[in-house]
């Protein structure tokens, strides 16, 4: 039986790896998750090897049940993996994380004293959160002296507070949730506070003024553990140490900070060389992300499961799928942002590499869920765009709108609670799924000609908020596209544009 990963145990397995025992608090981090641990906390761990940044980070878990206990057990040591391919190649990196003090409960009344020390700490500089979508929201039944405060911002209010009677300098916050607008979104929670609060006007300026709050985008796909125990005995007999917080994550990592040029030089990861940074702006590299990541995945796959393809990864090894992949993204969706050209080709170019991962096997019909209003927000901008700069139809793009009728479509077998059951043509029967109300189009119209469908839903309204028959040449297109689809299969289909 292996002994539990602490610092003791670690020198003892003989791991040459770089490690930081001593450092200063210097970032407070709102969760403890797989997620964090695999990207913020991996960022600042290479900034004290690559540049001695010297800083430690003290992570808070946020709701009354967490891992605060089993962090502590292992002295907050835990190793990560990150893993996949990278210019074709398969990576399988290992370091063992060494930046995490210690975990702190606030509903322990110690714990919130400590945490309390930190935010009044001199070395404090930074405070990062992922409280998940549903942190970031205003909840009046928090209050100024509840031990602690309900919600995440309300937390926040009371130690930004503390820091703020004790004469201290302002912070930069760095908020990681999956919303829009996550750091003036939790700056608006904290003012709120503070006027429910009547924390009074210093206090507001010295929050609005002194205060960083930073909107950020975050892309790192997280997988976090390791489900087959075989591997995890196999990988507790190498490492020489047992890890009950073993963390898995794409090689790939890439956070955009959006806050003044001062920023870029205060923070550690330019000097570190990192895949971070800080823009004026992080809107238009969401749009890349939606319109190049999501976007090709939306894309390419309901046409991929149809020509009996089952996991991205495959259709990767498939020369046309890719093929018709990568002219969607070269050749209609990059020329249409309004981005550095040169950088949306890179960023296309790991897109492939990701999908490519040999360590995940993602399953085509879990990226189908929802593809109407996937196909409107990630596919339907590029494609209008395209239509306006150009004047003609993206021909991979129009491909891909009658690849997602068809797949809605294709051999309809019955209405169930939750879901279409359609009929591939290889036979088996798969759940389309999406909204009741496009699921019950579609079986309404499960005896419509292909003509008749493709208009209907060309015209949906509901669907894409204005009528697609009247951009010239589409429902032809599309129509012909379908037709090709149901004849050929599709990855002839596929190849025809190509």
């Amino acid at each position: 039986m292996a002994d539990k990963l602490n610092y003791e145990v670690l020198k003892k397995s003989g791991y040459d790896g770089y490690i930081l025992e001593n450092a200063p608090v210097k970032v407070l981090q709102f969760g403890e998750g797989n997620f964090l641990r695999a990207f913020v906390d991996y960022w600042f761990d290479m900034s004290n090897e690559r540049v001695g940044w010297n800083g430690k980070v003290a992570m808070v878990q946020p709701i009354a049940s967490g891992m605060t206990d089993l962090i502590n057990s292992q002295q907050a040591l835990y190793t990560l993996y990150l893993r996949g391919s990278e210019k074709g190649e398969k990576v399988n990196r290992k370091r063992v994380i060494s930046v995490c003090s210690a975990c702190y409960n606030p509903h322990s009344e110690s714990d919130w004293a400590a945490i309390k020390a930190i935010a009044e700490s001199d070395d404090l500089e930074y405070i990062a959160s992922n409280t998940t979508e549903a942190g970031i929201v205003y909840d009046p039944e928090s209050s100024f002296d509840q031990l602690p405060p309900t919600s995440f911002p309300a937390k926040l209010t009371v130690l930004l507070y503390a820091r703020f009677k004790a004469g201290k300098k302002g912070v930069v916050i760095l908020s990681c949730e999956l919303i829009d607008n996550n750091g003036k979104e939790l700056q608006k929670v904290v003012n709120q506070h503070i006027d429910d609060w009547k924390l009074g006007e210093d206090f507001r300026k010295w929050i609005n003024e002194e205060c960083l709050f930073c909107n950020t985008l975050v892309d790192r796909i997280v997988p976090g553990r390791i489900r087959d125990p075989k591997e995890l005995e196999e990988l507790t007999k190498e490492n020489g140490y047992e890890d009950a917080l073993l963390d898995v994550g794409e090689v790939f990592g890439v956070w955009y900070i959006e806050g003044p040029e001062w920023l870029a030089e205060k923070l550690p990861f330019k000097k570190a060389g990192l895949n971070v940074h800080v823009v004026p702006d992080v809107v238009p590299y969401k749009k890349r992300k939606v319109r190049i990541l999501n976007g090709a995945h939306t894309g390419f796959v309901p046409g991929a499961y149809l020509a009996g393809q089952d996991i991205v990864r495959d259709c990767m090894h498939n020369d046309t799928i890719r093929g018709f992949m990568n002219k969607m993204l070269y050749e209609e969706i990059i020329p249409c942002l309004p981005l550095d050209k040169a950088d949306c080709e890179n960023f296309a170019e790991a897109v492939t590499d990701r999908f490519n991962n040999p360590f995940v096997d993602h399953q085509l019909l879990s990226i189908t869920l929802n593809s109407t209003s996937k196909w409107k927000a990630r596919n339907m901008p590029s494609f209008l765009e395209y239509v306006e700069k150009y004047g003609k139809l993206p021909a991979a793009l129009t491909m891909s709108l009658a690849a997602y009728i068809a797949f809605y479509s294709t051999d309809i077998q019955r209405r169930e609670a939750d879901a279409l059951i359609c009929r591939r043509p290889a036979g088996n029967e798969y759940r389309v799924q999406d909204d009741p109300w496009v699921l019950d189009f579609y079986f309404e119209n499960k005896d419509a000609s292909d003509a008749e469908l493709v208009k209907a839903v060309l015209s949906n309204t509901r669907m894409w908020d204005q009528d697609l028959t009247e951009i010239a040449g589409l429902y032809d297109t599309v129509l012909a596209d379908l037709q090709k689809i149901r004849k050929d299969g599709a990855e002839a289909a596929y190849k025809s544009v190509l």
